[in-house]
């Protein structure tokens, strides 16, 4: 059976074919490529076909794919049972190795993705402060909860749906938006809504409407802000944690949140998020405190033994950051030199990276939106058909893994400037 018989074969159970909206394809105007299995910094779709990925499962294969280590980790832990719905001493280690190591966590809490985990810390943010409001920034893509789902990035931007159906208002009423890189528009939202506003939501590098570091300065008005008005301070590091560095954006960038997110990177790369933070915060949560929030498949000790397995590889292995900085170099300054002046915008933040079909600067939400889709459909085609995964929207990362070789990013460099030497404009 073809790809395009199995995609066929799946609209006809599955909404779209899919079960996650950007792995259509629809944006690119092709058929998916479903995925038979993946080895280091490779992935082969069904026929075979071997692409060299910069996907890594929207980011938690920082080790590459089928790591041994992580392997026979799962092995082990999946021999002894899959899921018991009760206290494991793996997620009380995983808790335990977080506080541990990461700034400001002074307590913990396993959820099962990314958007449970930000669902849940907004949650607990409104019950410790006793506020409803949220500022969130255009852009910046937080889960798909209903409150979240406002100028959201990710598979809603390249989808071109400003919010979705099946949200009411109400839900979204408290839901306040600013602007990436624009502390001003924070300080307007606080004037206008004085002791209201329990927490400040971002992601430290805007990694959803492709990938848009923070100005210089801005992390650090976001911290001032929320302590002068008594919000908290969300990171959502569902992205950036563990991959920016150790420590996520709070060590990179030194800034202190007050709350943390994460996703699948702490599950090293199954179904898992957690959300943490300082204790004072975090006892809010039930059974110690009114904030409810409960997951039968929190926790689950398969998913604790693989992330476990993977964050003390990365604790005991710091030089692994250092290379990847350094191939986030190569890869990135090498596309931004085989682009022709004026076409794209390279930006990049440590691994992390994007190439914005529009002469730029992008340094929000609307600049970001200025890019040229039908030309980077053109782009993707092109890698793909090179023989390169990367993910099949414009307002989606690169990410480079420790799997990724210098030879592997050289060609990659060297495919994407064949594509400008030859594509009119």
């Amino acid at each position: 059976m073809t790809q395009e018989e199995l995609f066929s074969k799946a609209k006809q159970y599955i909404p779209g074919g899919v079960n996650s909206p950007v792995r259509a394809f629809g944006s690119v105007g092709m058929t998916p490529r479903i995925i038979r299995e993946a080895h280091g910094s490779h992935i082969f779709d069904i026929n075979g076909t071997d692409y060299i990925d910069y996907v890594c499962s929207w980011g938690p294969m920082i080790l590459g794919h089928d790591h041994p280590a992580i392997r026979e980790s799962v092995i082990k832990a999946s021999e002894k049972g899959l899921s018991f719905g009760a206290e494991t001493k793996a997620e009380i280690e995983m808790a335990e190795f977080i506080c541990s190591n990461v700034p400001n966590i002074g307590m913990v809490r396993m959820v099962n993705s990314g958007t449970e985990a930000v669902m849940s810390a907004v949650r607990a943010a409104r019950g410790y402060t006793g506020r409803d409001k949220i500022i969130k920034f255009a852009g910046c893509y937080h889960g798909h909860s209903d409150g979240m789902l406002v100028k959201a990035g990710s598979g809603v931007m390249t989808a071109g749906i400003p919010d979705s159906a099946g949200v009411p208002a109400g839900c979204t009423s408290d839901t306040l938006t600013a602007i990436y890189n624009d502390a001003e528009s924070v300080i307007q939202l606080f004037r206008q809504n004085p002791g209201e506003i329990a927490a400040v939501i971002v992601e430290p590098v805007g990694a959803n409407m492709g990938v848009v570091p923070p100005k210089k300065g801005f992390l650090e008005q976001l911290r001032a802000l929320c302590t002068e008005n008594k919000a908290v301070l969300i990171f959502d590091e569902v992205i950036t944690g563990f991959r920016l560095g150790f420590t996520g954006a709070q060590g990179y960038f030194g800034i202190d949140a007050d709350l943390v997110t994460y996703g699948k990177i702490i599950g090293a790369g199954m179904p898992v998020g957690a959300y943490g933070g300082s204790s004072a915060i975090m006892e809010t949560v039930a059974p110690e405190g009114p904030v409810y929030q409960a997951g039968t498949l929190s926790g689950n000790p398969v998913a604790m033994a693989a992330g476990y397995t993977q964050l003390k590889i990365l604790k005991e292995h710091p030089e692994y950051y250092t290379e990847l900085e350094e191939k986030g170099k190569r890869l990135y300054n090498g596309l931004m030199q085989a682009i022709p002046e004026g076409r794209c915008t390279v930006n990049q933040a440590a691994s992390l990276g994007c190439v914005f079909f529009t002469a730029g600067p992008v340094e929000n939400y609307t600049d970001a939106k200025k890019s040229d889709t039908h030309e980077f459909s053109k782009y993707f085609r092109h890698m793909l058909e090179s023989g390169f995964y990367i993910a099949p929207s414009q307002f989606e990362a690169m990410f480079v893994s420790c799997a990724h070789t210098n030879e592997e990013i050289d060609r990659t460099i060297e495919a994407a400037g064949e594509f400008f030497r030859t594509s009119a404009r």
